[in-house]
């Protein structure tokens, strides 16, 4: 089990990116923390894959700061957010169909043995331990990809991000396209994640699942957070407020005759 901590994990200060006269992302301030579930939603064009993309080396911001264990960084690379412990679930998984579970849990970090040769043992063993503590049943380790459900497939692309060495995972629409009983079993292999002490980032639509395995809300809106709720302290008529700027123009409106 990881140790949970206080600090957060990753700290981005001001991160703004433009695609020519689109502003992307407007000076968004985010902590994300071990040992909590952050859901960041918002309508479609808000900023929320955008930012998952600069915070996993994908996308460059043009300005801000992004700060994990101790240093600062302007960007970060693919390699180096790896490296730092930040993997990434997108929607289409980025597994390889043909070849079998544990092949997809190790790729590209294939053991070797004699210098050589793939330690086929090795993985299986690996990935059936690694698998059994996720509590993703799975025929076998040696059953293509390609015959799993979706929420199987979900769990080996968790396996292979912890096997990377993840301290971070970031989700993106985890439970699309998924069926009632498929999509509870991956939400409480995120919640079991944030539990443990990872720090998980997860991008829904789905406010009822977000509810069900968040600790917080964070609401992008036209490329700013507008708003950061304990999930506990809200509920989903006020996050619905924010995300259309309803209740945003309330609150602006409420500090606006204070000040009269």
């Amino acid at each position: 089990m990881l140790q949970v901590e206080k600090d957060p994990f990753i700290r981005l200060r001001n991160i703004k990116k433009t695609f020519g006269h689109v502003v992307a992302l407007d000076g968004v301030d985010l902590d994300v923390c071990p040992g909590e579930v952050t859901a960041l939603v918002g309508d479609n064009g808000a900023g929320k894959s955008t930012l998952i993309k600069i915070i996993s080396g994908v996308l460059y911001p043009d300005e801000g700061e992004i700060s994990l264990n101790g240093k600062t960084y302007r960007h970060l690379t693919p390699p180096v957010a790896i490296e730092l412990g930040i993997s990434t679930v997108y929607q289409d998984l980025a597994l390889v169909d043909c070849r079998d579970v544990a092949s997809n849990i190790f790729l590209g970090r294939e053991p070797l043995k004699a210098r050589f040769f793939v330690d086929k043992k090795r993985m299986n063993r690996e990935s059936e331990e690694l698998l059994r503590k996720l509590k993703v049943s799975i025929p076998s380790v040696t059953t293509p990809v390609e015959f799993l459900s979706g929420g199987q497939r979900q769990g080996i692309a968790v396996a292979r991000s912890i096997n990377q060495q993840g301290k971070m995972i970031i989700f993106d629409e985890p439970t699309a396209a998924m069926g009632v009983g498929e999509s509870a079993r991956v939400l409480k292999l995120i919640r079991s994640l944030g539990d443990e002490g990872f720090a998980v980032l997860i991008i829904s639509h789905n406010l009822h699942h977000v509810f069900s395995i968040s600790d917080r809300i964070c609401v992008l809106r036209n490329g700013r957070l507008v708003k950061d709720f304990r999930t506990e302290n809200t509920n989903p008529d006020q996050v619905v407020g924010f995300i259309t700027g309803s209740n945003q123009r309330t609150e602006e409106f409420r500090k606006g005759s204070t000040k009269a």
